[in-house]
């Protein structure tokens, strides 16, 4: 009977490059500010100078109160304080006679202490009519309603002509998106390789759409929250991002790379050369003669396509990416060449640089944390 043949396989080498240990999760953005802009005086819009949506600068002019009635009330103040100034000149003029009668004998102690009590009247009635102008004057002043931060106005909640009612009615809603926040989690398991991290240095995130996962932007962990949330396990970290392109917007749901450390020179085989037998993980190396030698590897992450390999192979060695099912230990097998691409850096394209291709999270990555763990992890 003859011999079968070599079963065809394609191969591929192992490289060594420097890859991140992260954390994928999904996150929130939300915005770095956000203000609801209120009156404090009541009266009726007579002016709006913004359109919605507009791109609001710090101070910009958004609405004027009928200053009519406060324009009043701020006379009317400024005479109470002419009038209470007059007063204390003529009480003071009235103290300065009653103490010179005084020390002629002309006129009592009692008639002094009355006179001073006149006098410390006007003077009182002076800092209350003050008071009632300074009062008058900031009423006056909230008239003219300005954008207390930089930002992006909502939809307008009145129009002009509408009556507000001071620190009740909602006029706008002003939201800062340049820097943008992007909230989410990691479980308390998690937790202490994070805040390990953190305490070395100044953590990197990367940020991605689901529909775009290969186009992401960088950013900051800036915040972990100072307790785990109860029956969920998991604690909440916020990453911030410049965001001047105003690429996020808040409310949006976005896949989040949290880059704890990177890994240098580790070992990287196609994830699809992996097989997994009741002993583990393991891989067929082609030594010499094209003969399958089985490896047992302990793995690391996911990158992309490819896998890191902490143990079993090293680099530059020639691994079977495909085939493996007709293959055995240490039998030869027939080594195909694969078409349009070099069987010395197979998946190239996506091998997990520190750029882009490294940190943009898989399609399955973003849609569970489970595939950014490693293999024995999943089992």
């Amino acid at each position: 009977m003859p011999k079968p043949p070599p079963p065809p396989v394609t191969v591929t080498k192992a490289i060594a490059q420097d890859v991140p240990v992260y954390l994928d999760e999904i996150g929130k953005t939300t915005a770095s500010e956000v203000v609801t802009i209120q009156a404090q005086v009541s009266g009726q819009i007579m002016e709006r100078h913004f359109v919605d949506g507009a791109e609001l600068s710090v101070g910009q002019l958004l609405f004027v109160i009928d200053k009519r009635p406060f324009q009043a009330k701020v006379a009317e103040a400024s005479a109470n304080v002419d009038q209470a100034r007059a007063m204390l000149e003529l009480a003071q003029a009235d103290y300065n006679r009653i103490q010179r009668a005084f020390k002629v004998g002309a006129a009592t102690r009692e008639d002094v202490d009355t006179k001073k009590g006149t006098l410390d009247s006007a003077e009182a009635q002076i800092k209350a009519t003050q008071a009632a102008l300074d009062t008058a004057n900031l009423n006056l002043n909230y008239c003219t309603i300005n954008s207390p931060v930089a930002g992006r106005a909502g939809a307008r909640l009145v129009d002009t002509g509408n009556i507000v009612t001071a620190n009740m009615t909602n006029l706008l809603t002003i939201q800062r998106i340049a820097p943008i926040y992007v909230d989410f989690t990691v479980t308390e398991r998690e937790l202490p390789d994070v805040r390990r991290h953190m305490n070395a240095r100044t953590l990197q995130t990367r940020i991605s759409l689901p529909q775009t996962p290969g186009e992401f932007r960088t950013g900051d962990l800036s915040f972990l929250d100072n307790s785990v949330q109860e029956g969920a396990g998991r604690i909440r970290v916020r990453a911030t991002l410049e965001n001047t392109d105003r690429y996020f917007w808040p409310g949006q749901l976005v896949n989040v790379r949290l880059v704890l450390e990177t890994i240098p020179q580790a070992v990287l085989i196609p994830y699809a050369a992996v097989q997994i037998s009741q002993q583990g993980p393991y891989v067929f190396v082609i030594k010499s003669g094209d003969i399958a030698d089985q490896r047992h590897i302990t793995l690391g992450q996911r990158q992309g396509d490819l896998v890191v390999v902490k143990e079993g192979v090293r680099d530059g060695e020639t691994v079977v990416a495909t085939g493996q099912l007709s293959v055995t230990d240490q039998a030869q097998v027939h080594v195909l060449e694969p078409a349009g691409t070099s069987a010395s850096a197979p998946g190239t394209a996506k091998a997990p640089a520190t750029e882009q291709s490294a940190s943009a999270p898989s399609t399955e990555a973003s849609a569970s944390t489970a595939a950014s763990r490693p293999v024995e992890e999943q089992k």
